[in-house]
């Protein structure tokens, strides 16, 4: 597995929506209701979905976040195959932070709950994806 990092690439590779989310100072993460593993929020680009009109939708629906402020970060490039990518062939995401500021109390997706955390945890869905996409985040932070 492979992920690298670029400010940006053709609009139409991208297929993913990655978000960074803070609450309170807090990492958001999404515990699916088919794992005992925790994600970052995220999900697949709609036909006809601006990026990030992804990334509020797939956002709003894994965390219940009404009130939010959405930055892009940098696109993300994944080689290796992965539970989302059984070819393993490239693929291009975009890398987006958000700071919420209030949550709807109940959840609309195939997500169980959501936690906050300090730092990443060690059970993760996608442990050799999310580790890079939060360094990276937190290496350019300052600039977003």
């Amino acid at each position: 597995m492979q992920v690298k990092f670029y400010d940006e690439v053709n609009d139409a590779l991208l297929k993913f929506a990655v978000i960074i989310a803070i609450y309170n100072g807090k990492l958001v993460l999404c515990k699916h209701k088919e794992r005992e593993t925790y994600e970052i929020p995220g999900g697949h680009r709609e036909n006809g979905e601006a990026i990030e009109e992804t990334a509020r939708r797939e956002l709003s629906e894994e965390t219940g976040a009404v009130d939010f402020v959405l930055r892009p970060v940098c696109v993300y490039y994944v080689t290796g195959k992965n539970r989302v990518n059984e070819s393993g062939e490239e693929t291009f995401g975009m890398l987006f932070f958000a700071e919420i500021k209030t949550f709807e109390h109940r959840l609309h997706s195939e997500m169980e709950s959501i936690k906050l955390f300090n730092e990443l945890p060690e059970n993760l869905t996608y442990p050799d994806i999310q580790p890079f996409l939060l360094n990276e985040f937190l290496r350019r932070k300052d600039g977003i």
